[in-house]
């Protein structure tokens, strides 16, 4: 029995390392036999906190008029021009900051997720309808937003088909080929971040961004990471039933899914509208 629980203990912990969201679940040795987790109480949350996502597209619909006050001023987002207000520029930095803010709480402190994971899904609502119904509503092309949505959720259904099929395998030397994308991503992302700030970078930080073959292939690089993200997150939530954990665990796994879902989303959506935009030219 020793030996048994040993090794599903390095199965779980190998299963789990690469997955930039659940690797708070890494390690993870406690079973519950009476109240364990399962996959209809991981689904019902993933749909609580897609659903706080759907509550923060309606919360930017209703509020974003009230904070059109201040003054104006117009930036080109990929090929569309947006006439944007004072306040609500320092509202949407806000969000922002919090989304990054509420994700750090939801991955580091798992106690606080079914709360944390909540808040961060409405920011990333609030982002989604500012891109549909700001930028793109902007040019009567709030339908983008919809195609993107058909586009994930077909993904999604792939993504799941391959796994369940046993067509796309989870194995160690996946999960290091995916964190070491996942590292590249970030690195790259913030020393674009960094040079965008930086005198003699900014000029050439500027001209990739606004550069048209390099600004889709980064958009479906993202995507592909992200659809085979999915495929981690399937078989972390696989691993986290099969193996019994507690129930509480169902919220971590869920917000998981969740954030790769809602990541997936937005990438998506980014390459349409730099699609979009260069037509809009």
């Amino acid at each position: 029995m020793a030996t048994l629980s040993q090794t599903n203990n390095q199965k779980k912990s190998s299963l789990l390392a690469s997955n930039p969201v659940m690797r708070r679940l890494n390690g993870v040795d406690e079973v519950s036999a009476d109240n364990c987790a399962s996959y209809a109480g991981i689904t019902l949350k993933t749909v609580y906190f897609l659903l706080f996502s759907v509550a923060g597209i309606f919360l930017q619909l209703f509020a974003g008029s009230y904070f059109a006050t201040g003054e104006t001023f117009e930036i080109n987002y990929k090929g569309f021009d947006v006439s944007l207000y004072q306040n609500e520029t320092y509202v949407l930095i806000g969000v922002v900051i919090a989304a990054i803010v509420f994700q750090l709480l939801a991955f580091f402190a798992g106690a606080t997720t079914p709360v944390t994971g909540a808040l961060y899904c409405i920011t990333q609502g609030y982002i989604i309808s500012f891109l549909v119904f700001k930028v793109l509503g902007a040019y009567h092309m709030e339908y983008l937003g919809a195609l993107a949505l058909m586009i994930t959720v077909l993904i999604v259904l792939v993504m799941s088909i391959l796994y369940s099929t046993g067509v796309i395998r989870v194995t160690k030397k996946f999960r290091m080929v995916m964190t070491t994308l996942f590292v590249t991503v970030i690195a790259g992302s913030l020393l674009t971040f960094i040079g965008y700030f930086i005198p003699y970078t900014r000029p050439m930080v500027i001209a990739i961004q606004q550069n048209f073959a390099l600004s889709v292939g980064a958009s479906i690089l993202f995507i592909i990471i992200a659809a085979l993200f999915l495929i981690c997150d399937f078989d972390t939530i696989d691993n986290v039933v099969s193996n019994q954990l507690p129930v509480k665990y169902e919220w971590q796994a869920a917000f998981g899914l969740s954030f790769t879902v809602l990541w997936l989303y937005l990438k998506v959506l980014d390459l349409i509208i730099t699609i979009a935009g260069r037509n809009n030219d």
